[in-house]
């Protein structure tokens, strides 16, 4: 078992720490099942905090890639930024590439919870069907956020700027979570496909390897070959990408913007109702 998959495995109790007592049975359906959700992400947030291994590896990697990238790619790639610096460039797609991988786990851990027989046990639950993976989706988006913080002292310093303002800036990190969590209900469903920690993860790989290495995130995307460039420029992960960088470099922002918010809609409108479906009939 991978240590990933291990460490989703021992993390967190398998019931809600919070101390709220649910709404009653009169209470609307959207609002318990909003409680029953919160519940489970409180339920998945605690196991973060008691095996904090989880956390820390989910840190390393996209370190990793900040350095990598900024110091042994970042001088062939300048040339062809025509004056942006390169570490100005990079850091909003490294901001894109955390939330993707870190969505990586929403399907390992629900693969984890269905070997382990959690499932059932929340099926027994007079509880919402869809809060089990509303829980774990949110769980992730938290983890995102301060994913992306830590991202975010480590660009500056290295030497990353903002340019169009604190405003601006926060309304691409507000942009990421929300790629983040559209992109958890990708994996939810490769999780639930197939109910194994191990093969979630290998599953995983082939489903974010072409989003993001071919993709604007880390080279501007007029550099690829021209087949490579069709496919690049009309996929989430660069049109998120884009969106982030006019936020935080400055420029039109309009189109961009829209067009990263169209993609996490329409992912959550067509992956969210079919991991719904999936759960009940793994449950």
């Amino acid at each position: 078992m991978t240590e990933t998959a291990r460490l989703h495995r021992d993390g967190g109790p398998t019931g809600s720490a919070d101390p709220r007592e649910p709404l009653t049975g009169s209470a609307p359906r959207l609002v318990r099942t909003a409680q029953d959700g919160l519940a489970v992400a409180w339920r998945n947030l605690i196991g973060l905090r008691r095996v904090p291994r989880l956390l820390v590896f989910s840190t390393i990697q996209p370190l990793v890639f900040v350095l990598m990238f900024r110091y042994v790619f970042g001088g062939v790639v300048s040339p062809a930024l025509h004056g942006v610096s390169y570490v100005d460039f990079l850091i909003p797609g490294i901001f894109v590439q955390t939330a993707v991988f870190g969505a990586m786990n929403t399907a390992i851990g629900l693969a984890t919870d269905m070997q382990t027989g959690l499932m059932e046990r929340f099926r027994s639950l007079p509880m919402a069907r869809s809060a089990v993976l509303v829980g774990r989706t949110t769980a992730d988006l938290v983890r995102n956020v301060f994913v992306v913080a830590l991202m975010t002292g480590v660009g500056f310093a290295i030497g990353f700027r903002i340019h169009a303002g604190i405003l601006s800036f926060l309304g691409g990190v507000l942009l990421v979570v929300a790629f983040g969590f559209a992109m958890s209900w990708i994996f939810a469903v490769v999780g639930m496909a197939v109910g194994d920690p191990e093969t979630a993860q290998a599953a995983a790989f082939p489903v974010l390897a072409p989003l993001v290495f071919a993709s604007a995130a880390f080279v501007p995307v007029n550099t690829m070959p021209g087949w490579l460039q069709a496919f690049a420029e009309h996929q989430p992960v660069s049109r998120t990408a884009d969106a982030v960088r006019v936020l935080v470099l400055g420029g039109p922002v309009v189109s961009d913007v829209w067009q990263a918010l169209a993609w996490d809609a329409g992912i959550v409108a067509v992956f969210a109702p079919l991991g719904v479906r999936l759960y009940r009939r793994a449950v």
